[in-house]
């Protein structure tokens, strides 16, 4: 028989010592021959990256060595760090952002210049030439008077001579791809205010030996069209994902025309948050892997030469991180509705599931797991938005009569990003111990076509709050959630959209920012090349549109701040400078609303450290119980709760 407890107070086994020890962070798959690589990021080393090389026999083994940290910093969101081939390696290392080249049974070698700066010139995406003899790939220089220039350069590589420029005087650069017969070279580029889902060109050049690239011409790409992914079939046909219709689908050039092969109301492509963001690959039969979304779940599918659709393949997951394609079928990293993220092996065209690794080796029972419930509300403007529900679930507690449970709403990062439907533990720590949890894809997230993306243009700091009040409303209007305990969270954008919406509506009891944005006119003077431009599209023009900064900057709207708040921010974060968090602190004190505030050393835009990721869950937790009047079963250590009634 259930024990009768309040929500929030029920005791669970998914507790934050199994999220923040047990879990790695699983990167970019790879596929050579019968090897199968991945990057694994360990919270109990610091957050350390990891190259792991496992065998057709299935064992396992690091492939990079202890003293290196794979990861690249360019445009600080990093991916494409590393390149397998037989048996050589190439990869960023973080703590000096050069390239270098490990031959098996031999120690890794630097084979890009020691830089001016310290991490001065940052590598990412490197792509071997079919002779082996020179790589190709994405720098990223910043020089002494604040200036980050993007490039792709050549280089040998063994590291015998330094890199030279082939392509360069574009804000960015991305995907450079070779031709399986070494003549030609393709790539994207794009120029701020655009990002890459507005507006990315895809050109083509010839490719000589040593890297000499000669005629560069656009071939297809502009103004108000994303290009993803272009790629080379082992054929040497090149395939790219465009959205030109609304929907990233894909196509393949035949002289001058763009072959769409599958057309549908679905994305083939995603945000080009990383660089080495890959969604499909080729079969040893000419087919095309592919992952695909639709009304925001992911599916794996199948494109067959010639047969102009998708053929589903049914898998357990739902949400796909990465793909690579070999002879026989594909690695993935995925997750499913009751499946954590993990790095599997999928036979075709059958559909055969191995599971290599997963992110935690924890076994999580059933019984204390909520499964994602993909729902639409009704928002604001007569739309309707999407999001995914998970109700309070423990097979041991059950609430008193009559009691209706705390809701956290979560506004996801980016914004232009999407909740995953994937088994995330994180999130079951909070339902298992009694909280309902809504993750939004408020107007503005991906995997509902460009439309459904673009109502957050001009409208950032609106949309974003307006979607995640209503769906809060939605769930209390139905009985699903208590109405005077609704807390909202988020980290990065979505931290943003989290104090905006604890500041402009009085909605929410209580509210949890992770490194996120308080002051949009200091965002804009003080963030990263990549994103300097990113909220021009979001808000508007910066300084022209200075006014609809501040209108919609909490720091600035401080004699409105009533609602309590913990906020959470790493003393290195290059992209949500840690003034932001102070700011806001800042504000909270003078006003004399109750807060917390839980600043970590060493940790830049995302916890990676085992021991913060914990404490930032006991904290938050212990915080809405002290708000909202319910006792953790946890042992948490006590969090400096400033303005609050002690008790």
């Amino acid at each position: 028989m259930a024990n009768i407890a309040p929500y929030g107070s029920w005791s669970s086994p998914i507790s934050s010592d199994l999220i923040s020890a047990g879990a790695v962070r699983l990167g970019s798959v790879a596929l050579v021959g019968d090897e199968l690589y991945a990057l694994e990021s360990r919270p109990t080393e610091g957050g350390r990256s990891v190259v792991v090389r496992r065998r057709a026999d299935g064992t396992a083994e690091d492939a990079t060595p202890a003293d290196h940290n794979v990861r690249t910093r360019v445009h600080e969101y990093g991916g494409g760090a590393y390149l397998a081939v037989e048996r050589t390696l190439w990869f960023t290392s973080f703590a000096d952002q050069r390239l270098y080249r490990h031959d098996r049974g031999a120690a890794p070698v630097a084979i890009t210049p020691v830089p001016e700066l310290p991490a001065g010139a940052r590598y990412a995406d490197p792509q071997l030439t079919p002779d082996r003899r020179t790589i190709i790939c994405i720098r990223e220089r910043h020089t002494r008077a604040g200036e980050v220039i993007n490039e792709l350069v050549a280089l040998p590589a063994d590291g015998s001579a330094e890199p030279r420029i082939i392509a360069g005087g574009h804000d960015f650069y991305a995907y450079p791809r070779i031709s399986p017969d070494g003549a030609a070279l393709v790539w994207t580029q794009w120029d701020h205010p655009s990002m890459p889902w507005d507006s990315v060109e895809l050109w083509r050049a010839g490719l000589a030996s040593g890297g000499a690239v000669s005629a560069p011409r656009k071939i297809a790409g502009g103004p108000g069209e994303s290009i993803f992914q272009p790629a080379w079939s082992p054929r040497g046909e090149l395939h790219f994902a465009s959205d030109r219709t609304g929907w990233w689908n894909l196509y393949r050039v035949d002289g001058e025309r763009h072959v769409a092969l599958a057309p549908m109301a679905a994305e083939f492509g995603a945000p080009q948050w990383g660089l080495d963001a890959a969604r499909y690959g080729f079969l040893a039969d000419g087919s095309i892997a592919c992952v695909y979304t639709e009304h925001g779940i992911d599916h794996l599918g199948v494109i067959a030469p010639g047969a102009g659709a998708v053929r589903e393949v049914a898998t357990p997951f739902t949400a796909f991180a990465s793909i690579a394609a070999g002879r026989d079928g594909v690695a993935v990293i995925a997750g499913g509705p009751t499946t954590v993220a993990s790095i599997a092996r999928i036979a075709l065209p059958g559909g055969e599931v191995t599971i290599v690794k997963r992110s935690t080796d924890a076994a999580l029972d059933p019984g204390y797991l909520s499964p994602a419930q993909p729902i639409e509300f009704p928002t604001a403007g007569d739309r309707t938005a999407h999001a995914l529900y998970y109700p309070p679930v423990n097979r041991d507690f059950a609430p008193p009569p009559g009691e209706l449970p705390p809701l956290l709403v979560i506004s996801h990062g980016g914004p232009t990003a999407a909740a995953s439907g994937a088994l995330n533990p994180s999130y079951q720590f909070w339902t298992s111990r009694g909280f309902a949890v809504v993750d939004v894809n408020y107007g503005g997230s991906t995997g509902y076509g460009r439309a459904y993306r673009e109502r957050l243009v001009g409208t950032w700091g609106i949309t974003d709050i307006d979607d995640c009040v209503h769906a809060a409303l939605h769930l209390a209007d139905r009985g699903l959630a208590d109405r005077a305990r609704l807390a909202i969270r988020g980290g990065s954008a979505g931290g943003y959209t989290t104090l905006a919406a604890l500041t402009f509506r009085d909605v929410f009891a209580a509210g949890a920012s992770y490194y996120g944005v308080a002051d949009l006119e200091g965002l804009a003077r003080d963030t990263h090349k990549f994103e300097s431009r990113y909220l021009d599209g979001l808000i508007g023009p910066y300084p022209e549109a200075r006014e609809v900064y501040l209108a919609r900057s909490p720091v600035h709207h401080t004699e409105r701040l009533r609602t309590p708040m913990i906020i959470f921010q790493g003393l290195e974060d290059k992209v949500v400078p840690p003034s932001q968090a102070e700011a806001m602190v800042a504000a909270l004190e003078r006003k004399a609303v109750p807060h917390a505030y839980v600043p970590f050393e060493h940790e830049q835009h995302g916890f990676r450290r085992a021991e913060n990721i914990k404490r930032s869950l006991d904290a938050e937790l212990y915080f809405y119980g002290r708000i909202f009047g319910f006792q953790p079963a946890d042992a948490i250590a006590p969090v400096t709760i400033v303005h609050l009634d002690p008790r």
